[in-house]
């Protein structure tokens, strides 16, 4: 109950283990108005929150100017690092985004220690508070976009200490315009408020209400002559006495009594850091030395046994990956191995059936050259046969030239006998009216006179047979006797050609598999094409006897009957006179007998030269 301020704030500080007391002081709120709690006044006494419990705030009330020289102890760098941080969060200390980013950085460094992909993975910063709300909205992104920018800067933090981390980000924020500065709004006259006093450890500035960055006017603490304040009103008089004294008015007494103490306390800071730094000083910052010398030499010995079990586990891994390598290798080994014996089992196998395939090539091999022995003398035989064949087919094509003529020859003949034939008809057809009128003038003669006798009818009639007779025995003979000359000789000559070409194209069909590749199988084609052609060209006459058959059926056919007759028109077809057909087995002569030629009684007798297969009809 009799406690000073100064005795609870010991009592914090002996808690956390802080002696750099002098920066720190509790804070508590009244009436909507931060205030600091007084040393050297009890407690109660003061205007406190009546409530139960009572709450304070224990934080940093004065910034030093340089905080690596000045914070000393790690709890105290610790502390001002939190406060720091949550004004940075709350606003209360401007920052830029990109400043915002790298300070985020150093403190995930200073939460989690060095980044490790592995431990590490994306969402790690979700739960965490590390940018201004403010920076949040500036921006379209994502808090994965956020999260992907502060580890790109955390990764490139990698090896430093927790500690240096917290001083770094400290380092970073005093360069900021508003850190360590309280403000408070104050007036040049009694009625506005339209200007910021601020305190900080260089000395007191004023702003503008809207500009808390430059200030308009800046009182340093090495030029302040004095500070007092009358009710509302605060005067700062320079040291320069003939500088013009600076008087403004603040909201409440409350506020300048609060300035007052804020200016007190930062100029005697002020003050003792431009003085020889006392025992207890001396003594702190010796200690902070070694134990900053202590931490290094300890951060060296991590960093060296951090560095030994990273190669550890490198060559641990590496053994690991040998070890997986040389069983895979052996395990490899030993699968070649057996396709290896697999290989040789293979190999023997077919080193037999090659040896059994030596013998049967080897056996192949003497057969095949027998084989071309045979083909070789075969080879000859077909090139004499070929030769021969040649000499055959220019023959035949002679042959068919011959033939060709001949049948030009004959087909001119024939034209010869059609023009022959029908002079002789013309001549019967004058004789018959010759004896036409030598009848009638005779019937004309008897009638006229019939005293005459028979014999001279005898007479007349005598002459009309002479001359028909003379007739028949004269034209018929010469005409059926040429006609069938040259028939005949056709025929057989027909016929030997016919022979002949049967034993070409038999030839031809037994080299016809051998020489296809030869090209003479096409020449052969075209010379019985020219065969055939001139076939073909034969007389109409001689197509009448069925001579062209002859080729086609082998003369297997019966030549056609046309009885000959001199009397009539050539073939007649009088039912009366009849053919003799005259076989082979009944004249071996092949003599052919023709029957009541013309109306005599005498019979004459044709021979003909015959072949043996065919019988002729005449």
């Amino acid at each position: 109950m009799k406690w000073k301020g100064k005795d609870l704030f010991d009592l914090v500080c002996r808690a956390l283990g802080l002696r750099e007391t002098w920066f720190f002081g509790l804070q508590y709120t009244i009436k909507g108005m931060y205030t600091w709690l007084k040393m050297d006044k009890k407690v109660l006494d003061q205007e406190i929150p009546k409530e139960d419990p009572v709450s304070f705030h224990f934080l940093a009330k004065f910034y030093p100017e340089k905080v690596e020289e000045e914070l000393l102890q790690e709890i105290t760098q610790h502390l001002f690092f939190l406060q720091v941080k949550k004004q940075i969060l709350d606003e209360e200390i401007y920052c830029s985004p990109e400043a915002t980013v790298l300070l985020a950085s150093y403190a995930v460094q200073a939460k989690y220690g060095d980044y490790d992909p592995n431990f590490h993975e994306p969402g790690f910063l979700a739960q965490e508070e590390l940018l201004p709300k403010r920076v949040l909205r500036q921006y379209q992104m994502t808090a994965d976009m956020w999260e992907e920018k502060i580890s790109a800067w955390y990764a490139e933090h990698r090896g430093i200490a927790r500690d240096e981390a917290k001083m770094n980000y400290l380092k970073i924020a005093q360069d900021l315009e508003m850190y360590g500065v309280n403000y408070f709004p104050i007036a040049q006259n009694k009625s506005d408020t339209d200007l910021l006093l601020g305190v900080d450890a260089k000395g007191i500035h004023v702003y503008s209400i809207n500009n808390r960055f430059s200030p308009n006017k800046s009182f340093e603490w090495s030029g302040i002559r004095n500070i007092s304040y009358s009710e509302k009103e605060l005067t700062i008089k320079p040291l320069d006495k003939k500088a013009e004294v600076f008087k403004f008015f603040s909201s409440q007494l409350k506020v300048n009594k609060l300035i007052l103490q804020l200016c007190i306390g930062n100029h005697d800071l002020f003050m003792r850091r431009r003085k020889v730094d006392s025992i207890e000083i001396q003594q702190m910052k010796a200690q902070a030395r070694e134990e900053k010398a202590r931490k290094k030499m300890e951060t060296q010995r991590l960093a060296r046994e951090k560095q030994l079990r990273e190669e550890a586990e490198r060559a641990k891994e590496e053994l690991e990956r040998r070890l997986f390598q040389m069983e895979d290798e052996a395990r490899q080994a030993n699968e070649a191995l057996l396709r290896s014996q697999e290989t040789a089992e293979l190999l023997a196998e077919k080193a037999q059936i090659a040896e059994e395939e030596a013998k049967l090539l080897a056996q192949n091999a003497a057969e095949a050259e027998q084989e071309r022995q045979r083909l070789e003398i075969t080879a000859l035989k077909t090139k004499e046969e070929k030769r021969l064949m040649e000499q055959k087919m220019r023959e035949t094509e002679l042959i068919a030239v011959k033939l060709v003529k001949e049948s030009d020859r004959r087909a001119k003949e024939a034209e010869h006998l059609k023009q022959d034939l029908h002079e002789a008809r013309e001549a019967e057809r004058k004789a018959k009216q010759k004896l036409l009128d030598v009848t009638k003038l005779n019937y004309f003669h008897v009638a006229r006179y019939p005293h005459h006798s028979p014999a001279d009818t005898r007479d007349v009639n005598f002459d009309k047979g002479c001359v028909k007779m003379d007739l028949k025995d004269v034209d018929l003979k010469r005409l059926s006797f040429e006609i069938e000359r040259e028939r005949l000789d056709y025929l057989e000559k027909s016929k030997k050609f016919e022979d002949r070409l049967k034993e070409l194209k038999s030839e031809i069909q037994a080299l016809k598999l051998e020489e296809k590749q030869t090209g003479l199988y096409s020449h052969w084609s075209e010379v019985l094409g020219s065969l055939d052609r001139s076939i073909g060209n034969a007389p109409s006459w001689m197509k009448t006897f069925g001579v062209g058959d002859l080729f086609d059926t082998n003369l297997k056919k019966p030549f056609p009957a046309y009885p000959l007759n001199a009397a009539s028109s050539w073939p007649c077809t009088n039912k009366s006179q009849h053919i003799v057909p005259v076989e082979k087995s009944t004249f071996q002569t092949n003599t052919l007998v023709a029957s009541n030629v013309g109306t005599g009684t005498r019979k004459q007798i044709i021979k003909v030269q015959q072949h043996d297969s065919d019988v002729i009809y005449i």
